[in-house]
């Protein structure tokens, strides 16, 4: 059964945060809100918690999943970035978009693209995530929260609790998120490539 952790969008609670960022550093899976719908996540060390996403997806472990930051300081610690990627990702963030850039040596080698060497890695515009993520010291292994069975996304905790209670560890509920994904733009190669047009607005990567 999943806890439930119903934190205010506006003053929220400095323990309920601690008490999820606890829960991370144990192991949990959990559902999280962002900026572009719901996410789920676990420790980056947590390599069975990588599978029980994959498995909650129906994925394969060729998905490559997304390393969420909490500021552009922790972001910069995972990826190369030339001059042009980094005035231009950072002018965009936190905000609903995914950039998938050359890995550094920090990040572990199961993580990143086994030909390119490559990460995704987003900050979302949600104080919340941003504050469970500065709480945990790192940042959150995440995969969108799709379900292959489900047309639409879900994006209320209660409907996830609900529906996911017996394969996720905690359900955080922190207000309205989106229900729009991220836009992904690929900057491996040095010039953005808009993979998927999203939430985040591509006018400033065209």
């Amino acid at each position: 059964m999943a806890k439930f952790f119903d934190i205010h969008p506006d003053n929220p609670q400095p323990r309920l945060i601690t008490q999820v960022a606890e829960a991370l550093r144990s192991g949990a899976v959990i559902a999280y809100p962002t900026d572009s719908g719901y996410a789920l996540g676990c420790a980056i060390d947590n390599h069975f918690g990588a599978d029980r996403i994959r498995a909650i997806r129906n994925l394969d472990d060729k998905h490559h999943m997304t390393l969420v930051c909490s500021d552009f300081a922790q972001l910069g610690q995972l990826v190369i970035l030339d001059n042009h990627a980094f005035r231009a990702i950072k002018a965009a963030t936190p905000g609903a978009y995914t950039f998938i850039l050359p890995a550094t040596k920090e990040v572990p080698r199961r993580l990143s693209h086994p030909k390119k060497k490559t990460v995704g890695v987003r900050i979302p515009d949600n104080e919340i995530v941003r504050k469970i993520i500065a709480e945990l010291g790192e940042p959150i292994l995440s995969s969108s929260l799709i379900l292959p069975e489900i047309d639409s996304p879900l994006t209320e905790g209660w409907q996830i609790k609900e529906e996911l209670d017996h394969v996720l560890d905690a359900v955080v509920e922190a207000g309205d998120c989106g229900n729009e994904p991220t836009t992904v733009i690929d900057y491996s190669d040095g010039a953005p490539e808009i993979v998927r047009t999203g939430a985040g607005d591509t006018a400033r990567f065209e």
